[in-house]
């Protein structure tokens, strides 16, 4: 039975308090393909009500009982991981390898690293005769995007459930099916009635009711920055906590004693990953000045490259743009960085030759970027790369750190301990040196306007988590 209309509200599956159907789109065929129900304020205070009833018990719940909780509903979402998938490519137009091995694996991948953790958490200190408590703080609010969602999904609630807290969801309203399976698999996992809840909805129809709720402790939200402020806006009255990952406009320094073509070869695959669509993505490739000119050849190459088609079909490796209003902002921005003398190194505007319908987005190359142009400071949300040349290193840290956004940069060098002494001096919250790994157990979150906060493992447990002083507890 297909649970699309539906809300998951005190461990039932329940119809809306007053219909309002929303239209899914498939970003390849331009087409609704199914319907979703909007929420409102009645829905959010059901939801409410529930979690905050949940919370007196399971809030003193032990962690052990919490962890194996986390371990079933592990288990179940494995089983689920191709049915995410599916929901991914054609909701959001991932390619269905990478939806299979990137969308859905991470929400697997993040769930395993808390686990693997969690027994070693300490929940309580003792500072002389204080007893010092780490303790759930409430009823969480939490609000994910459409570009990762299950990176996103399951970074909110399993924490939040692990820290012994209640939490309601609101998935972004563009992308989401995958959400609707979560909670098919929370449900089936035999998560307590009212300790996790989803409530389908846009922004200002739901995420905005949950952020000013008296009865919502804390807000987490990942999106836009714009939509960041908004949400600290409604949640200020109540004075609630509210946790953020935000935008960003990550630089990539490719230093003088780089193997310059493997870098920019990589760094298109940086910035491009997820069609652009990734908060974190090397946008700003910031290469020396007498090199200019050989990093646009290879990026050119490398952009070519990218093969952009159909999500089903076999060797695609950038899909569409989600919807069309992402389509039609980067457009308007790749028509920015022509009219702001950026040299159109590779890509342009329009659709790839070939394909008619669909967001799909030519591969994006622009060099003789300077840092005050359109293309170098927004966000673009695309398979779009600037290439800025700088004189020394010294100004190429501080082009990287000329932005509002501070979510992540990266370093590209032969020599380690020149990264490692560059990267000390990016202002952000993560710093990539020599394209590492994907680690799961690093902090992620961001400096300046990409937030505050940390997400991932035992890092993502101190949101949701209210610090206790019993003084004169005793020896």
């Amino acid at each position: 039975m297909s649970h699309h209309l539906n809300f998951y509200i005190n461990g039932a599956w329940v119809d809306p308090v007053t219909p309002n159907r929303i239209p899914v789109i498939n970003s390849a065929t331009e087409e609704a393909f199914t319907e979703i129900s909007g929420g409102s304020a009645a829905d959010v205070d059901l939801a409410v009500a529930a979690a905050r009833a949940a919370f007196r018990s399971f809030s003193r719940t032990t962690p052990a009982e919490r962890l194996e909780l986390l371990e079933t509903i592990l288990a179940i979402y494995i089983r689920r991981m191709d049915d995410i998938a599916a929901a991914c490519a054609q909701e959001m137009g991932a390619p269905i390898g990478f939806a299979k091995d990137a969308q859905a694996y991470v929400g697997r991948a993040h769930f395993e690293a808390l686990i693997k953790v969690l027994p070693d958490f300490a929940w309580t200190e003792r500072r002389g005769t204080t007893l010092v408590v780490k303790e759930p703080i409430g009823v969480a609010g939490l609000i994910t995007p459409w570009n990762w969602p299950l990176n996103q999904i399951v970074c909110k609630v399993a924490p939040a459930i692990a820290g012994g807290n209640t939490c309601i969801l609101k998935p972004s309203e563009i992308a989401p099916l995958n959400a609707i399976i979560f909670a098919e698999i929370m449900h089936e996992a035999g998560t307590p009635a009212g300790v996790f809840n989803l409530i389908n909805g846009d922004g200002p129809s739901v995420g905005q009711k949950m952020a000013e709720h008296p009865g919502i402790d804390m807000m987490s939200f990942t999106g836009s920055t714009r939509a960041g402020i908004l949400v600290a806006k409604a949640a200020a009255d109540t004075v609630k906590r509210v946790a953020q990952e935000l935008g960003g406009k990550s630089a990539n320094i490719l230093l003088p004693d780089v193997d310059l073509e493997d870098a920019v070869r990589k760094g298109i695959d940086a910035c491009y990953i997820n069609s652009g669509q990734s908060c974190d993505a090397a946008t700003r490739m910031l290469v020396p000045r007498d090199r200019h000119d050989e990093a646009c050849k290879y990026a050119a190459a490398a952009a070519a490259a990218q093969t952009t088609g159909d999500p089903h079909a076999p060797g695609t490796i950038l899909g569409p743009l989600v919807s069309a209003v992402q389509f039609e902002k980067v457009q308007r921005l790749i028509a920015a960085g022509i009219d702001e003398g950026a040299t159109l190194v590779a890509g342009g505007l329009g659709r790839p030759e070939g394909l008619n319908r669909g967001y799909y987005v030519r591969p994006t190359v622009f060099g003789n970027v300077t840092n005050n142009m359109t293309i170098a400071r927004e966000e673009i949300f695309g398979p779009v790369l600037s290439i800025l040349p700088y004189e020394s290193v010294d100004e190429a840290i501080e082009i990287a750190n000329d932005t509002v956004y501070g979510l992540a940069a990266y370093v590209q060098a032969k020599d380690l301990q020149r990264a490692r002494d560059v990267a000390a001096q990016l202002r952000a919250g993560s710093i990539y040196v020599n394209y590492p790994d994907f680690d799961l157990y690093a902090p992620f979150g961001g400096y300046k306007q990409s937030g505050n906060g940390r997400e991932y493992a035992d890092f993502a447990l101190n949101d949701f988590l209210e610090i206790k002083g019993i003084v004169g507890y005793g020896n």
